[in-house]
């Protein structure tokens, strides 16, 4: 659940209060559970239910984050980087995807659910499911491509004097 929330919000803080909600309001509706689901979809849908609360609450007083200062950047090795920053512009490509596609697509693609299980978790049906990430997956397949092949901007038709467009999977 930890895992949702962390992935859903983004912010370390914002998924430890979102799932404190969510322990809080399925303590209060224990009572109600009618064991038509496993507990533990059902507590996972409370999950989600949460953080995307948070995430409404957050567009209607939207901050800024204040710029870190001081500090120096550890020494790492050059892949560990390289692979940071990989993961980084993977969670920027996801958190630009509406809340709609990015919660279906965390919980099928990076979680393991099923679309089965995803969709009784987000109250919705299968079909949406695999709708909504067949849409998130195409936006995150053009805001990522460039990290499958880096030298694309070299094929793009204008990007050079006189250069032809090559397709980068002509050959294999």
């Amino acid at each position: 659940m930890w895992a949702v929330a962390l992935r859903t919000l983004r912010d370390p803080d914002e998924a430890a209060d979102a799932l404190q909600e969510a322990f809080i309001s399925a303590f209060r509706a224990a009572g109600s559970f009618r064991a038509e689901s496993q507990v533990t979809t059902w507590m996972h849908r409370i999950v989600v239910n949460a953080c995307l609360d948070r995430i409404r609450r957050r567009q209607a007083r939207p901050t800024v984050p204040l710029p870190e200062t001081g500090g120096h950047e550890p020494s790492v090795p050059r892949d560990a980087v390289s692979e940071l920053q990989t993961r980084m512009v993977v969670q920027e490509a996801l958190h630009e995807l509406p809340d709609e596609q990015r919660v279906p697509i965390v919980m099928v693609d990076v979680e393991g659910y099923s679309v089965a299980e995803t969709a009784k978790m987000l109250g919705i049906a299968e079909g949406t499911v695999k709708s909504r990430c067949a849409r998130g997956r195409t936006k995150l397949a053009k805001l990522l491509g460039h990290l499958r092949n880096p030298s694309a901007d070299a094929n793009v038709p204008g990007s050079a004097p006189g250069s032809h467009p090559q397709r980068h999977w002509e050959g294999r």
